[in-house]
Formats: structure tokens, sequence, C-alpha cells
């Protein structure tokens, strides 16, 4: 399996340290030879934000880049959006449950206690950016 996660797409704005990159995200049947045949592939256009230092300057609006992150940073990603909030979630279901004995405050509270989870990672989205960055390669 490869360690490098990649996209071609095409530069859509330049701004002072972000370039924002549209993508085309297909899904794995998108790619087969008779996706055309059997109405199962699926894509969709994504724009995708590129924090950039100084070198943004020699890019321009309209310009063919690959777009890419290493697997560790994808795992992270996956971690921090689901893996966490999922075992979260579960624990203090669990815990409740034991607790109280009541199965609706159990599933309440599990759901709960995601919605400080999430606004926790968005007050620390800057932080995490440089943890989860992209990089472009110009094609």
């Amino acid at each position: 399996m490869s360690t490098k996660i990649s996209h071609s797409g095409v530069i859509e704005r330049i701004e002072k340290d972000k370039v924002q990159v549209r993508i085309v995200q297909t899904s794995a049947c998108a790619a087969c030879k008779v996706a055309g045949y059997c109405n199962a592939a699926e894509s969709k256009e994504k724009i995708v934000d590129v924090f950039c230092d100084s070198s943004a300057k020699n890019l321009t609006v309209g310009q063919s880049v690959t777009v890419t992150a290493s697997g560790q940073v994808a795992t992270r990603a996956l971690l921090w959006g689901f893996g966490l909030p999922f075992l979260l979630m579960v624990s203090v279901l669990i815990v409740v449950l034991k607790w109280t004995g009541h199965e609706g405050v159990a599933a309440l509270s599990g759901l709960g206690v995601l919605i400080p989870y999430y606004i926790m990672l968005w007050l620390f989205r800057d932080r995490m950016r440089e943890q989860l960055a992209f990089s472009l390669e110009v094609n």
C-alpha cells in the first residue's frame, strides 16, 4: 500500500498563505473500465485548501497540480474525526448505562458528549492544520 495519497487538481484561487485547488474525488468504481455501463461510478468535485509558504508565488490560477498527503496524515485525520469520537461515545454510553441503568439517558449522553468534542476540534483547528497539512506538486 502506498504511503502517499495524491489527487490531481486545478488551482482555483491563490490567497496570501492559502491555495484553493479543485480536485475530483472518485470512488473505486469510477476508475473501473466498465463503470459507465454499470452506473456504479461516483465522483465529486471538491475544493481543498492547501496552506503554503512563499512557494505559492510561483503558482497561477488554472495551473494543474497534484495535492498530496502522507498516509500518516490521513490516519491522524481519521483518528481525530471518527476513531476518538466513536471510542468516547461508546465509553460514555457504557458508563452512564451502568451508572443510571436507563438506556435513553445513556444514549443521549453518548451522543451529547460529541458536541464538546467537535467544538474542541473546531477551537484547535489552527494547531491541527499544521499536523494535517497537504502539499502541492506542480505537474
